[in-house]
């Protein structure tokens, strides 16, 4: 006869997703993913599989948690000043505290090897693609750029945004106002 668990699977990802954002992938291991979840080595398993398996349910938990920000953006009818605000409404979702995160996708991406598990890399390719089309949909809506411009435009925001969530854990809010400001004047 099966055990009956004694935690809540959506509350513990919860836990995980915030190791791996504010630790990272690699450096988080299966003893502080025990300690910060609450459960054992043995529940880890018998739920996700193993570490990589963790990480893909905190990819879709992490999805949930920003969506408010990306379904805002979806919805948007403003071009590039909905854009521009997408990246302004990403520093302030990615603070904790006084601390900012960047983005748990980003941070991954960052340190994953080549021999990364191929799962791993392609959700992080999933979700990051899925940003750069509201990216493109968004820059349709702006009439002087044709549909070439509309992708490389799109090209240069998911690389400049990547570049913001990775300087967002390091640099103070004037400068990373400015990097925006920087780029959408590119734009």
């Amino acid at each position: 006869m099966a055990r009956k668990k004694q935690y809540i699977e959506e509350q513990v990802i919860e836990k995980a997703m915030a190791l791996f954002w504010r630790e990272g992938y690699e450096t988080t291991s299966m003893q502080m993913l025990e300690k910060e979840m609450g459960i054992n080595k043995f529940s880890i398993y018998a739920s996700f599989g193993n570490k990589d398996g963790v990480f893909l349910e905190s990819i879709k938990c992490y999805r949930q948690k920003i969506k408010e920000i990306t379904e805002k953006l979806k919805v948007s009818s403003n071009g590039i000043k909905g854009l521009k605000q997408y990246f302004y409404d990403f520093i302030e979702f990615s603070k904790d505290a006084t601390l900012r995160k960047g983005c748990l996708i980003t941070n991954a991406a960052n340190e994953l090897s080549q021999n990364a598990n191929p799962k791993i890399k392609e959700e992080l390719s999933k979700f990051t693609n899925n940003i750069r089309s509201l990216f493109a949909n968004n820059l349709k809506q702006e009439e002087n750029f044709n549909s070439t411009e509309v992708e490389e435009k799109a090209d240069y925001l998911i690389i400049s945004m990547f570049g913001l969530a990775s300087a967002s854990r390091v640099f103070n809010d004037t400068q990373l106002h400015n990097y925006i400001e920087n780029i959408f004047k590119s734009i």
